[in-house]
């Protein structure tokens, strides 16, 4: 019997056991009303179950109102999106997959615009539109760019508040069905702007050395890891590096990743940079296949912690080498899964796993290995 591929071995994660090592990434859909899931979350994120994904994320989720990206983000800040959240949950695990959600506060990045909508700070046309401007937190009043607001920079009574809600939203986030959780500390949004010394330039506890800047990301992780049940896994999501030489470090990243560890973090999901401008639209030079690997790499040899490598992956002998070569332990998909939502079943295909649609939902494998049986032209990619 042919040896399995390290993409379609299952992985244990405390009592959770992922079918395979794929992952759909958080993407953000901008398509919440006040907060709440809708009809799209539920088709969007339930292609990516069905097409074979073994972790399917919901995308970032606020544990404060004033914490979205945008007018259009989810949240769960209150009971009343518990709802929208468990109908996600509960498909995405009738079909295979696990359910995850990634927490987040978008901290001095919050309230800007939808990327459809030019991606920056919100103006007269948002205002037009009913997408009316709050101020934005952050550890210091230290705006994101020329043009954005200037942040509040939070108080210890306000992080105080703020760790009480990052315990209330993983309270609703098991509520809804979710079996992992995953900590947002990347892409310029609050948690990394405490651990980046671009942004913030505090003076007391949370402020200035690696313990003082580390110390948010740390009392979130504890905090989220205290209410989330022993038998299921705290993800951590990090910009490995800033991309410049005074900002955050990959050997910083080792540092936080070795105390995340002690914590009872389970996996650090590497990306990278977005500490100013837009998340989406930030770049450290120019990019190319599997330019985060190597952050994954060096966090699961050198701090001993399971990683996920992230970024331009995007073919299924690029994902299995990755794996085989012992660079990382699952493969997170996000732009390509957008492409494909039948990524993962595809991906089985071409890595010879499955030739006959075994692993496809019976809805749909029973018509397609049939047609594959008394077809001449049907070949698998």
């Amino acid at each position: 019997m042919a040896e399995v591929p390290h993409l379609f071995r299952p992985m244990q994660l405390r009592g959770v056991t992922s079918r395979n090592r794929i992952v759909i990434s958080p993407m953000c859909q901008y398509s919440a009303h006040d907060g709440h899931l809708e009809d799209w979350h539920l088709v969007n994120l339930g292609r990516f179950a069905t097409g074979g994904a073994g972790i399917v994320f919901t995308e970032a989720t606020a544990v404060q109102k004033s914490g979205r990206i945008t007018h259009g983000c989810p949240g769960l800040w209150t009971d009343s999106q518990i709802p929208g959240h468990a109908r996600v949950a509960q498909f995405v695990a009738r079909h295979g997959a696990v359910p995850a959600i990634q927490l987040g506060h978008a901290g001095r990045k919050s309230g800007m615009q939808r990327p459809w909508f030019g991606n920056g700070p919100l103006n007269e046309d948002d205002f037009a539109r009913g997408d009316m401007p709050w101020t934005p937190a952050g550890p210091s009043a230290i705006p994101v760019d020329d043009g954005w607001p200037v942040p509040h920079a939070l108080s210890e009574d306000d992080i105080a508040a703020l760790l009480q809600d990052y315990a209330a939203a993983a309270r609703r986030a098991l509520a809804a069905g979710y079996q992992i959780v995953e900590i947002h500390g990347a892409h310029g949004y609050l948690v990394h702007s405490f651990l980046s010394p671009l942004s913030n330039k505090r003076t007391d506890g949370y402020g200035g050395s690696l313990e003082g800047r580390m110390r948010l990301a740390l009392e979130i992780a504890e905090t989220v890891r205290e209410v989330w049940p022993d038998d299921l896994p705290v993800f951590f999501r990090t910009s490995a590096v800033d991309g410049t030489e005074d900002g955050w470090q990959l050997d910083d990243t080792i540092v936080l990743a070795q105390r995340l560890k002690e914590i009872g973090i389970d996996v650090m999901d590497c990306s990278s940079s977005g500490i100013s401008g837009s998340a989406t639209g930030a770049a450290s030079g120019k990019r190319q296949p599997g330019f985060q690997v190597p952050y994954a790499e060096r966090v699961r040899h050198e701090a001993g912690l399971a990683a996920m490598a992230v970024g331009l992956i995007t073919h299924p002998q690029q994902a299995e080498a990755i794996l085989a070569e012992g660079r990382a332990d699952l493969i997170a998909i996000a732009r390509e899964a957008l492409v494909d939502p039948n990524w993962a079943l595809h991906a089985a295909q071409a890595l010879g796993y499955d030739t006959s649609f075994e692993t496809w939902p019976e809805q749909s494998g029973w018509w397609l290995s049939r047609r594959a049986m008394f077809s001449d032209f049907y070949q698998p990619e």
